[in-house]
C-alpha cells in the first residue's frame, strides 16, 4: 500500500524536513511506502533575494557577510532531503496540475507543520492541496496545525467543505482540535509531532559526527531570547562551558558565544545530540532536547504562558511532566534541577504508542478508539491551575484537616499546597474553590460620585474616603472591619480593625497582594456575634462567599475596582532595596500619597529616623513597573471580575474621567467611585454620612477600563521573573524597573502613537 503525504518539507527549516522525514519513517514502521508529494507553494528560498524593501536589503548584507556558511548550510539542507525523503518524481506547482496527475496512491495524508494556517499563504485563504482537494482519494490527517487560536472571519465553512472528505482526523495541538469541532463539528485527535514517533537512537542514525568537541551549551533560539537570557549567562558562569549559538535569531545571545551558520538537519540533530545543556525557544528545539535527554530550559511567547493549554510546547511538557522546564514562570526548575528523564521517557513511550495506534487505524480505515489511560496515581484534590488562582485562601481555609497551605513560589505569590499525609479527599476544597465555579450575573449597579464629609479623613484617604464612612457605620454599630494593612517588615495582610483610631491602618491603595492566612475562619467568628465589613479585591471578597457558602445579614462586603495584585515577593524584595538605598529602615509607606492633589499621587516613604522622601508614582521605580503591570499575579491577566458583575456589595475605586467642568472644586481633593451592587448595599449606602452624585455606568467604565476587561500582559513579564529568579535584585530593578534614558522620554512626549509602534516594531527586528 502507498500513500503521498502533503506537507512543508522543501523550506530550509529544520522542523519542517525533520517532521516529513519522521513521518514517512512511521509509516514505513506500518508497512507503507509513502512518498513526500513534491508541491512547491512559492516560498522563495535563496540566501539572497532582491532588495525590495529596506528590510530585504538589511538582510541580504547580514547574509552576504556569512554566505559561505549560509551556501553550505543550504547544501546540506538539499542533500538531507534528497538522502531522507522519498518525493515524487515530478514537481507540482499548483492544484490543477495534481488534478491532471495520475497519482500512484491508495490513499493522501495531510501531514504535519501548519499546513493548514491561512494566514501564512499570500491571499491569507487556505490552500486547497494540503487538504488533498485535488483528489477523490480517501484522506486521513496526521498532526496538522492552524498555526492560529482562531480561525479568521468567515472561514468556518470552506474548512469544514475541505475536511468533509476525511476518514479520520488529527491536529498537533488542541487549538486546532477546537477549531475542527467549531468549524465541522467533528472531533479531532491530538497527536504527538511527527520528530516524537521516531526514538532518539532513530535519530542518533541520521545525526551527522560530532563537530563540536567537549561539553557546551547550546543556545537555539527563532525569536528573541527574553527570558531566556539570564539562564544563558548564569550557566557559562557556573558551569564554564562555551557557548554555541546555532543560529536562527540574528542577535548574538552571549558574548561569547560562538556562532554556526551552516549546521543541516544532520548537523542540528548532532549539536543536539551532544550538548550538555540547551536553551531554547524553538518546539522542535525542545522536542530534540528530549528525544536525547539533554538538561534544558525554554522559554514561550507569552500568549502561551497565559493561556498554556492551547500551547504546543505545553502540551508536550505537561503530557511528559517537564513544565518546569518552561523559564519565566512561578515554578521554573532552578540550574541545578535534573529532569525527570525516567518519567518522562516512560510517558513519552506510552504516547508514542498511543499515536501509533491511531496512525495504523487511521491508515487501515478502521474506527479509531483511543486506548485506556493506565489509572492515574493519586495526586491530591483539584484545585484551579496557577493561571486561574488567585490566592484567595478559600481552599485552605474550608479544609478540615488544615492539609492546605499557602507557599510561595518563584515570583513570589502564594499557591495552594497540599499536605498529601493530611488530606483525606473529601472534595470541600475543590467544592469551594471560586475558580472552579462559575459565577451567577447580577442586574448592573447604580453608580454614584462620593466623598467623605470629614476633611482629614478625605485628605488621608486615597481618593474620596468612602470606605472610611462605611467602616465607621460599621464600627459604630459594634462591628469589625477587615482590610489590608503593612507591617514594620513592609508585608501586607488583611487585620482587623475594633476601633475607629485603628481606621488609618486600612486606608490607602496598596499595591501588593495581601496575605489572607487564617483570616477567613476569622471573619467567620465573628459574624457569629456581630456586624462584620470585609474589604478587599473582588477575589478575595469573592473567596469568603465560597468559603463561607452563604450571604450572612451581618456581612457587608466592599471589593476594589482592581489593576491587578503585584507580587508580595517582589515588593518586599523592593522595600528591602529602598532601604539598601537609602541606608535606613521603612517606617511605613504611602503608594498615593495626595501630597500634590488627588491626580498627582506621589509614594511616599517614611524612614524610622524621621526623614520622607516622596516622588511621583510613576517616576519611581516601584511605580512604573506597577503601572506596566509587570509583575501582577498571572490569573489578574485573565482576571473573570473585570467586569460589572461584582462579588462585593460595594465596589469602590477612583472616579477617574472627570471632565474639568464636573466636579471643579472637588477634583483636588480626590472623588470617589462607589457602585451599589446589591439591595442590602442600597439599604447601608442610604446611612452613610457621604455627599454622593449619581454618575452614568457607562462614564464610570470608561474612566475605570477594568471595570470592562483585565488587565494587559505585558510582553517582557516571563524575561522579568526569569531574570528575578536567577539575579541580584538591585540589578533588576536597573534593567526593567529604571526610568529611561532622557533622549527616549524626550522622544516619547514628541512622537505620535503610530510612530511609536513603528519604531517599536523596527526595534523587535533581529
Amino acid at each position: 500500500m502507498k500513500a503521498g503525504l502533503v506537507t512543508f518539507y522543501h523550506l530550509h527549516h529544520y522542523g519542517a524536513i525533520l517532521q516529513a522525514a519522521a513521518t514517512q519513517r512511521a509509516l514505513a514502521s506500518l508497512g507503507w511506502e509513502c512518498e513526500t508529494i513534491d508541491y512547491f507553494v512559492g516560498q522563495d528560498i535563496r540566501i539572497l533575494k532582491p532588495p525590495t524593501t529596506p528590510a530585504r536589503a538589511a538582510n541580504d548584507a547580514y547574509n552576504t557577510l556569512h554566505y559561505p556558511a549560509l551556501k553550505r548550510r543550504w547544501q546540506r539542507f538539499e542533500d538531507f532531503s534528497r538522502a531522507n525523503l522519498n518525493r515524487t518524481a515530478r514537481r507540482y506547482e499548483s492544484r490543477e496540475e495534481l488534478e491532471r496527475a495520475r497519482l500512484p496512491f491508495d490513499l493522501l495524508i495531510a501531514g504535519s507543520d501548519q499546513i493548514w494556517n491561512p494566514t501564512i499563504f499570500p491571499d491569507g485563504r487556505f490552500d486547497p492541496v494540503f487538504f488533498g482537494a485535488f483528489s477523490p482519494l480517501r484522506k486521513i490527517a496526521y498532526a496538522p496545525s492552524f498555526g492560529v487560536g482562531h480561525l479568521p472571519e468567515g472561514m468556518e465553512e470552506e474548512l469544514s467543505g475541505y475536511l468533509a472528505g476525511f476518514s479520520h482526523l488529527s491536529v498537533r495541538e488542541s487549538s486546532g482540535r477546537d477549531i475542527v469541532r467549531e468549524a465541522a463539528g467533528r472531533e479531532a485527535e491530538v497527536v504527538l509531532d511527527p520528530t516524537l514517533l521516531p526514538s532518539a537512537e532513530d535519530w542518533s542514525a541520521l545525526a551527522a559526527e560530532r563537530t563540536v568537541g567537549g561539553d557546551y551549551i547550546l543556545c537555539y533560539c527563532i525569536s528573541r531570547s527574553g527570558a531566556l537570557e539570564p539562564y544563558i549567562r548564569r550557566l557559562a558562569e557556573e558551569t564554564g562551558l562555551p557557548v554555541i549559538q546555532l543560529c536562527g535569531t540574528r542577535r548574538k545571545l552571549h558574548p561569547k558565544a560562538k556562532l554556526i551558520f551552516d549546521a543541516g538537519p544532520a548537523e542540528f540533530l548532532s549539536l543536539f545530540q551532544n550538548a550538555a545543556y540547551v536553551c531554547t525557544n524553538s518546539f522542535h528545539g525542545t522536542v530534540f532536547s528530549v528525544q536525547f535527554q539533554r538538561p534544558f530550559f525554554t522559554a514561550v511567547a507569552p500568549a502561551e504562558l497565559q493561556d498554556p493549554e492551547r500551547s504546543r510546547t505545553f502540551s508536550l511538557l505537561s503530557r511528559l511532566g517537564l513544565t518546569d522546564r518552561v523559564v519565566g514562570k512561578g515554578d521554573a526548575a532552578t540550574l541545578s534541577d535534573v529532569p525527570d528523564w525516567a518519567g518522562a521517557g516512560e510517558r513519552l513511550s506510552a504516547a508514542r504508542a498511543g499515536a501509533m495506534a491511531y496512525l495504523k487505524a487511521a491508515l487501515a480505515d478502521e474506527p479509531w478508539e483511543k486506548g485506556k489511560e493506565a489509572p492515574a496515581k493519586e495526586t491530591g484534590p483539584l484545585l484551579a491551575d496557577r493561571t486561574c488562582c488567585t490566592g484567595c485562601s478559600a481552599c485552605a481555609a474550608a479544609c478540615p484537616k488544615d492539609a492546605i497551605a499557602l507557599v510561595r513560589d518563584g515570583e513570589g505569590f502564594a499557591f495552594p499546597a497540599v499536605d498529601p499525609e493530611r488530606c483525606v479527599h473529601c472534595g470541600i476544597c475543590t467544592s469551594t474553590c471560586p475558580a472552579l465555579r462559575p459565577r451567577e450575573p447580577k442586574p448592573l449597579p447604580a453608580a454614584f460620585a462620593a466623598w467623605n464629609k470629614e476633611a482629614d479623613v478625605r485628605r488621608d484617604s486615597t481618593s474620596g474616603g468612602a470606605f472610611s464612612a462605611l467602616a465607621d457605620y460599621v464600627l459604630e454599630g459594634g462591628g469589625v472591619v477587615f482590610g489590608a494593612a503593612l507591617d514594620a517588615r513592609q508585608h501586607l495582610r488583611h487585620i482587623a480593625c475594633f476601633r475607629k483610631e485603628d481606621l488609618w491602618r486600612l486606608r490607602g491603595a496598596k499595591y501588593v497582594q495581601s496575605d489572607l492566612e487564617g483570616v477567613f475562619r476569622e471573619v467567620k467568628k465573628c459574624l457569629e456575634s456581630r456586624q462584620v465589613l470585609f474589604s478587599g479585591t473582588p477575589c478575595q471578597v469573592d473567596g469568603l462567599y465560597r468559603y463561607l457558602g452563604t450571604r450572612p445579614e451581618n456581612l457587608t462586603t466592599c471589593d476594589l475596582v482592581c489593576h491587578g495584585v503585584p507580587s508580595p515577593g517582589v515588593w518586599e524584595d523592593m522595600a528591602r532595596y529602598i532601604e539598601r538605598k537609602r541606608g535606613r529602615e521603612l517606617q511605613t509607606v504611602r503608594f498615593r500619597n495626595k501630597v500634590e492633589g488627588w491626580k498627582n499621587s506621589h509614594f511616599t516613604a517614611v524612614y524610622d529616623d524621621g526623614t520622607v522622601d516622596t516622588h511621583p508614582l510613576f517616576e519611581t521605580e516601584y511605580g512604573r513597573a506597577f503601572g506596566r503591570a509587570l509583575f501582577l499575579r498571572p490569573c489578574c491577566y485573565r482576571c473573570p471580575y473585570a467586569s460589572l458583575n461584582r462579588p462585593g456589595d460595594f465596589t469602590l475605586g477612583d472616579l477617574w474621567g472627570l471632565r474639568p467642568d464636573e466636579l471643579p472644586e472637588q477634583q483636588q481633593k480626590g472623588v470617589s467611585l462607589l457602585l451599589v451592587n446589591t439591595p442590602h448595599a442600597s439599604h447601608v449606602f442610604d446611612q452613610l454620612p457621604l455627599v454622593r452624585r449619581p454618575f452614568p455606568v457607562e462614564r464610570a467604565i470608561a474612566g475605570n477600563p477594568r471595570l470592562a476587561s483585565p488587565t494587559a500582559r505585558p510582553a517582557d513579564r516571563p524575561a522579568f521573573f526569569a531574570a528575578y529568579a536567577l539575579e541580584p535584585f538591585d540589578q533588576v530593578v536597573r534593567k526593567f524597573c529604571a526610568l529611561p534614558p532622557l533622549p527616549v522620554r524626550a522622544a516619547g512626549k514628541v512622537l505620535s502613537p503610530e510612530m511609536k509602534a513603528r519604531v517599536k516594531k523596527v526595534l523587535k527586528r533581529e
